[in-house]
């Protein structure tokens, strides 16, 4: 994720928009308390004691076979909340979801959206009721094509009673039909639905889905998604993964998508509206298709003319990080002032203030790294978001220098020098671990990418690209925590790397210069 409202300037003459994240590092202590927030952020849930849970990928679960067994005399409720350290209730206990079957009708003249969700899971456990997460109204539950008892309870929770209990590894298909107005839906005073002139975007981080679709909401139960929206004739509308279909009536015309490889429920999105379309591949064959506003003006037709760049980008970050992970790729940039961009899978999601002041491809190699870094390999809580804004941020350093600009080495000096030691809302800030609603401050980012330079510094780079592409390829489409890391690359390099990463990821203050904390040998007296 980048925000539009920080900008630095590469010397190659690229604008690039800093951002902000957030990363936990668990075991390792840290040496001072997070700042606490002085206020929960819209639409984030108040913090409890996370209950345990299953730490497995869902990638792992999904490897397990489950015989579909007679339904059980008794069972229990699914968990109204997955144990996430910072969002207890968000996503739920009891089930894993292999597909989300979408199909909505958007209607922009009066807000209402209208549609069916069919989500085919696995029980997990027995059971007699279980939740999804959803914020619009509800008019009709089936559970296995049986009618099922439905109440909303608490924020985004909706409770779900079978008509049958279902038996551990039994299939789930659970249709939830409903309407309501997304843009007028509010969840703890807020919206996370964004309407334009000509439509709407659903898209945000780390909430979106309930507006749009019910799901099991947390990135630890990934799934495949098939989407189709409806929309009035002359729109189009555009989402994750490849173009099915586009079949059209006489006043209206629907898309169907569908992303074959798992997907966070976050990183789904769609986007309605007049779009300029463009597609094609990439030299390696990959079909990737861009969509801009028809009505963004100059800044538009500069979005346009750097996401054309897109395929050389996506392939260049495949010379770095090993195959490219899905099946598309692209972007989207729409007519909606939202002020982030967002690495939606496939295909992200940019709002246009990033081309107000001229070319800006770092922000589309920033969101194209997280294809490897955040949706591939997908954190395992919140708390781990430095696995993907640190390494986003240090790619494009990484871009930089191999494309005619300054060495990583110089940016990560830069960075340093530029924030004073007396800055300490961003030094005292524990990239391991922020708080509950600071997952986007900019020390994750920054600092986050330091710490993947000065990594690179320590252990060289034979060592830094076998655990960087070993990471990727022995996690993909899995989830991985900070500390999962840590051991990796301590048992890659052979080294132990604990003390260096607490000191870059756990500790707060600006690190001294030191050899042993991979600082470049320019800052070294």
């Amino acid at each position: 994720m980048r925000h539009s409202k920080k900008r630095n300037t590469w010397q190659v003459g690229l604008t690039v928009a800093t951002a902000f994240g957030l990363v936990t590092l668990g075991s390792l202590p840290a040496t001072a308390s997070s700042p606490t927030p002085s206020s929960q952020p819209a639409g984030v849930p108040g913090v409890s004691k996370p209950d345990s849970h299953d730490t497995s990928s869902p990638t792992d679960r999904r490897k397990s076979a489950f015989a579909a067994a007679a339904a059980p005399r008794r069972g229990g409720a699914g968990g109204a909340g997955m144990g996430d350290p910072y969002y207890p209730k968000y996503g739920n206990g009891g089930y894993n979801v292999r597909n989300y079957d979408i199909k909505v009708k958007y209607v922009p003249d009066t807000g209402l959206l209208t549609g069916t969700t069919v989500i085919t899971a696995t029980a997990e456990k027995a059971l007699t009721r279980f939740n999804v997460d959803f914020a619009l109204n509800v008019s009709a539950v089936t559970v296995n094509g049986a009618a099922a008892k439905f109440s909303k309870s608490e924020g985004l929770e909706l409770q779900i009673t079978p008509a049958t209990p279902l038996a551990k590894g039994a299939e789930m298909k659970v249709a939830v039909t409903y309407a309501g107005v997304p843009a007028k839906t509010l969840v703890n005073g807020s919206t996370a639905w964004v309407t334009t002139d000509d439509g709407a975007v659903a898209v945000g981080e780390p909430e979106i889905a309930a507006w749009w679709f019910p799901s099991n909401d947390h990135p630890r139960d990934k799934a495949t998604f098939n989407v189709s929206m409806t929309v009035p004739r002359g729109l189009q509308a555009i989402s994750n993964g490849t173009l099915q279909k586009t079949a059209y009536a006489k006043d209206t015309e629907t898309w169907s998508w569908q992303e074959s490889k798992p997907m966070a429920t976050y990183l789904a999105f769609m986007a309605i509206g007049k779009f300029d379309i463009t597609q094609g591949k990439t030299t390696s064959g990959l079909p990737w298709v861009n969509a801009v506003t028809s009505r963004g003006g100059d800044a538009a037709k500069r979005a346009a003319q750097d996401l054309a760049k897109t395929p050389e980008i996506v392939d260049w970050l495949a010379s770095q990080y090993g195959p490219y992970p899905f099946d598309a790729t692209g972007g989207v940039a729409p007519q909606a002032q939202m002020g982030f961009a967002l690495e939606n899978q496939t295909r992200p999601v940019y709002s246009p203030k990033f081309w107000s002041y001229g070319s800006n491809l770092g922000v589309i190699v920033h969101e194209q790294s997280h294809q490897w870094f955040g949706d591939s390999v997908s954190v395992a809580n919140w708390k781990d978001m430095w696995l993907n804004e640190g390494f986003a941020t240090w790619t494009e350093w990484r871009y930089e220098e191999t494309h005619g600009g300054r060495d990583a080495n110089a940016i990560f000096k830069q960075t340093y020098d530029d924030v004073p030691d007396s800055s300490l809302n961003f030094w005292n800030v524990i990239v391991s671990d922020p708080g509950p609603g600071h997952e986007f401050d900019s020390a994750v980012y920054d600092r986050g990418g330091m710490a993947v330079q000065a990594l690179r510094n320590k252990v060289g780079d034979p060592v830094f690209w076998s655990i960087v592409r070993g990471w990727l390829a022995d996690h993909q489409y899995g989830n991985a925590k900070v500390t999962d890391f840590v051991a990796y690359a301590s048992k890659v390099s052979g080294q132990d790397l604990t003390s260096f990463f607490r000191a870059w990821l756990s500790t707060a203050g600006k690190p001294t210069p030191s050899p042993e904390l991979g600082f470049p040998a320019s800052m070294l007296s």
